[in-house]
């Protein structure tokens, strides 16, 4: 009986449900008198057209759902939409000219303290923030491009900005030209993947304070830095490909405080310096491939605890560096395109242990302005003296079973 009650409570709640039609130069030509004449469950279906309006507050659990990308232009003066209730959808708009303020974080799309919503197929043009979620959880944010016109870090904001959030998924976007393309401070088991985050002025992704996330399958690309990953635990970073990020102070990775995570079969080509970590412990390094980088791996004294194995290392300028007397990482099996030794057994691994970290890394590590020496025959006789007998090198910084052949 009681099953019988709640079918036909859902029955009639979806025979309620209406559709409100949003057209220009119609009697229901405004978004906002529409949000005011639905109810809950409705869907307001917007036709095709240019819609001045911003401060569109959503209260009520409707779908917004765009035909053609109708355009909603806040005219450079507001935030756009803000939604204020659980189970909203917000498809096929889009979503343009958000006004900068440095007083408030205004969006094209902002969710505050809601759960249960759908932000999928918009564009997000020459909005000060794209999306924002705000103390939101159990929410999708797919397939939506948000391109921007950031110039200055101070006077910007960020594509997809997460603020003490619980498992959202933020899947397929395109983002690019803010601060930073995808930011989460204070969220936990949530899912980033399928990303493509280009030409942001600071980080294509950043992470802070967030703990048991995963992210695969991205890409960032030609951005100040590629991701960040800082003060967190428990970090899944997967089958990424981090490109191009290069500048005097730039990383494909930047891990601090970083604890119980893995970063596995991602590719590092052509940065900076692939991974830099400090304060970071008990990582499984493995099946990465790093390419063409200034430096492959900067690895600071601070580091313990970390393994390193089955990664492929080519034509790096530097292989590996560290800032510290002492190195309690362990680096087993992996291919270092540098290796010289010999396979007498046949088994896949060199009989000679490799010592990844040149003297001249080292130098540079902690005289910047001896960079200018690289390719000379000084620096050349120092490598070989140090790699005959260690002395500024940590002894045990050593991979005693270097492939033979780069991983497939």
């Amino acid at each position: 009986m009681i099953r019988l009650t709640f079918i036909a409570i859902l029955l009639s709640t979806s025979l309620l449900a209406d559709t409100l039609n949003v057209v220009p130069g119609s009697k229901l030509e405004s978004i906002k008198v529409a949000l005011n004449l639905a109810r809950a469950g409705d869907v307001i279906q917007i036709a095709p057209g240019l819609y001045q309006e911003g401060q569109i507050i959503v209260d009520k659990a409707v779908t917004l759902l765009g035909i053609q990308y109708p355009i909603i232009d806040g005219s450079n003066e507001s935030e756009i939409i803000t939604v204020k209730a659980n189970g909203v959808t917000i498809r096929g708009l889009q979503i343009q000219n958000v006004g900068t303020s440095y007083t408030e974080d205004r969006a094209g799309i902002k969710l505050d303290g809601v759960s249960d919503c759908v932000i999928q197929d918009n564009r997000l043009y020459n909005c000060f923030f794209g999306i924002y979620l705000k103390r939101s959880n159990d929410t999708r944010i797919i397939n939506n491009e948000i391109i921007g016109e950031a110039r200055f870090e101070m006077s910007s904001g960020n594509a997809i900005h997460l603020w003490y959030c619980k498992n959202i998924s933020i899947v397929g976007n395109t983002v690019s030209h803010h601060r930073d393309g995808i930011y989460l401070e204070f969220v936990d088991e949530s899912f980033i993947s399928g990303n493509t985050s280009t030409n942001n002025l600071r980080y294509g992704l950043h992470f802070m304070f967030s703990d048991r996330d995963e992210y695969t399958h991205n890409v960032f690309k030609a951005n100040g830095a590629g991701a960040a990953v800082m003060f967190s635990r428990d970090i899944i970073m997967r089958n990424n490909l981090f490109e191009n990020n290069w500048g005097t102070a730039s990383y494909a990775l930047l891990l601090k405080e970083i604890y119980d995570g893995e970063i596995t079969s991602n590719t590092f080509k052509t940065n900076t310096v692939g991974i830099y970590a400090e304060s970071v412990n008990r990582l499984l390094i493995k099946n990465n491939d790093f390419k063409a980088n200034g430096w492959a791996l900067k690895i600071m004294g601070s580091c313990m605890d970390n393994k390193f194995t089955a990664n492929n290392f080519y034509t790096n300028t530097f292989d590996l560096t560290t800032s510290g007397k002492s190195d309690y990482n362990t680096y087993t099996g992996n291919y270092w395109s540098e290796y010289t030794g010999y396979d007498l057994d046949k088994n896949g691994y060199g009989d000679v242990p490799y010592r990844p970290v040149k003297m001249f890394s080292y130098l540079v590590a902690n005289v910047d302005a001896s960079i200018i020496l690289l390719r000379s025959l000084f620096i050349d006789i120092l490598n070989f003296a140090e790699k005959v007998t260690p002395v500024f090198i940590p002894e045990g910084l050593v991979d005693p079973n270097p492939l033979m052949k780069p991983r497939p």
